[in-house]
């Protein structure tokens, strides 16, 4: 049985990541779907689209949070159930990919830039405070919320390895989790990219184009 363990919390993970948010808080206080409008995007920045800053606010919480949250659980209760920093890393990419690919809305999720900086901030404090201050560095200087949370994902691994992550037990499959969240958040801001290369992407500030 405790063989199955690592998996069992990783499918765990991967269902909590499956909660879409921007739809369940949209839902409950009334505002439109927001894979309708916009971007359609289910995440916080298509959800302030709505007008509502009080949703777009919780939809960001709550995203960050089912990131944060497995992560922890592994790390304060998986030992006695033999789960290492393997099952760690596990676990926080697969809420990071349920948020992607979310089974409970036929796996239409967003972008993942929230849920990611919730498992970034659970696998280490200091990760993660290193990675907010990528992304206000960036998001002051170019104006840009997309590229900085691209930079911000790609400098990620590499800030846990500077940071002393050699040291850590299972630095390889942490590294390894941390790039993989890095290529598909990488991958699903494809049109964004497209846009800032083009110059037509909108701004901190500005509206959308």
């Amino acid at each position: 049985m405790q063989a199955l363990y690592p998996a069992l919390a990783t499918l765990a993970a991967y269902l909590i990541g499956s909660l879409s948010f921007a739809v369940v808080v949209s839902r409950f206080m009334g505002l439109a779907d927001p894979r309708t409008y916009g971007s359609k995007n289910p995440g916080a920045t298509n959800v302030l689209r709505s007008g509502n800053k009080a949703a777009a606010v919780v939809t960001l919480l709550l995203d960050a949070l089912k990131g944060w949250l497995p992560v922890v659980l592994v790390q304060v209760y998986g030992e006695r159930y033999g789960l290492g920093a393997g099952t760690v890393a596990l676990a926080g990419f697969a809420a990071f990919l349920g948020h992607l690919f979310p089974v409970f809305f036929r796996f239409q999720g967003g972008k993942g830039v929230a849920t990611a900086a919730g498992v970034i901030l659970a696998f280490n404090p200091w990760l993660g405070l290193a990675s907010l201050a990528t992304w206000v560095i960036i998001a002051f200087f170019f104006r840009y919320s997309s590229l900085a949370s691209i930079v911000t994902a790609v400098f990620a691994p590499a800030y846990y390895l500077l940071g002393g992550g050699v040291a850590w037990e299972a630095p390889g499959v942490m590294v390894l989790a941390l790039a993989a969240m890095a290529v598909l958040l990488v991958w699903r801001h494809a049109e964004n990219i497209n846009r800032l290369i083009a110059g037509t992407e909108s701004k901190l500030g500005a509206k959308k184009k």
